[in-house]
Protein backbone atom coordinates (compact mmCIF):
# COMPACT_ATOMS: atom_id res chain seq x y z
CA UNK A 1 0.00 0.00 0.00
CA UNK A 2 1.42 3.36 -1.00
CA UNK A 3 1.74 6.29 1.37
CA UNK A 4 -1.01 8.16 -0.49
CA UNK A 5 -3.32 5.13 -0.08
CA UNK A 6 -2.57 4.96 3.66
CA UNK A 7 -3.32 8.65 4.05
CA UNK A 8 -6.57 8.36 2.08
CA UNK A 9 -7.75 5.38 4.12
CA UNK A 10 -7.01 7.14 7.40
CA UNK A 11 -8.58 10.43 6.28
CA UNK A 12 -11.69 8.54 5.14
CA UNK A 13 -11.93 7.00 8.63
CA UNK A 14 -11.62 10.40 10.29
CA UNK A 15 -14.25 11.85 7.96
CA UNK A 16 -16.64 9.00 8.74
CA UNK A 17 -16.18 9.51 12.48
CA UNK A 18 -16.63 13.27 12.24
CA UNK A 19 -19.78 13.00 10.13
CA UNK A 20 -21.18 10.55 12.69
CA UNK A 21 -20.23 12.99 15.48
CA UNK A 22 -18.16 10.33 17.23
CA UNK A 23 -15.94 13.17 18.50
CA UNK A 24 -18.73 14.27 20.85
CA UNK A 25 -19.07 10.83 22.46
CA UNK A 26 -15.51 9.54 22.18
CA UNK A 27 -13.06 12.36 21.43
CA UNK A 28 -10.06 10.20 22.34
CA UNK A 29 -10.86 7.76 19.53
CA UNK A 30 -10.95 10.57 16.99
CA UNK A 31 -7.79 12.19 18.39
CA UNK A 32 -5.98 8.86 18.05
CA UNK A 33 -7.10 8.61 14.42
CA UNK A 34 -5.91 12.16 13.79
CA UNK A 35 -2.56 11.34 15.41
CA UNK A 36 -2.28 8.32 13.11
CA UNK A 37 -2.47 10.51 10.01
CA UNK A 38 -0.70 13.57 11.42
CA UNK A 39 2.61 11.73 11.43
CA UNK A 40 2.48 12.10 7.64
CA UNK A 41 1.92 15.87 7.94
CA UNK A 42 4.52 16.80 5.32
CA UNK A 43 2.84 14.49 2.80
CA UNK A 44 -0.71 15.67 3.48
CA UNK A 45 -2.49 17.87 0.99
CA UNK A 46 -3.58 21.35 2.04
CA UNK A 47 -7.17 20.12 2.02
CA UNK A 48 -6.34 17.26 4.40
CA UNK A 49 -4.48 19.62 6.74
CA UNK A 50 -7.44 22.02 6.78
CA UNK A 51 -9.80 19.13 7.54
CA UNK A 52 -7.64 18.04 10.47
CA UNK A 53 -7.54 21.59 11.84
CA UNK A 54 -11.33 21.78 11.60
CA UNK A 55 -11.76 18.39 13.24
CA UNK A 56 -9.48 19.36 16.12
CA UNK A 57 -11.42 22.60 16.60
CA UNK A 58 -14.71 20.69 16.68
CA UNK A 59 -13.29 18.29 19.26
CA UNK A 60 -11.94 21.07 21.48
CA UNK A 61 -15.11 23.17 21.29
CA UNK A 62 -17.47 20.15 21.35
CA UNK A 63 -19.20 21.37 18.22
CA UNK A 64 -21.55 19.16 16.21
CA UNK A 65 -20.07 18.37 12.79
CA UNK A 66 -22.45 19.39 10.03
CA UNK A 67 -21.70 18.84 6.38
Amino acid sequence: MSLRDKIKTRMDGIQEMMESNVHLENPIKVEEAIAGVSKFWSALSEEDRDYIHGARFAIEEEIEWKV
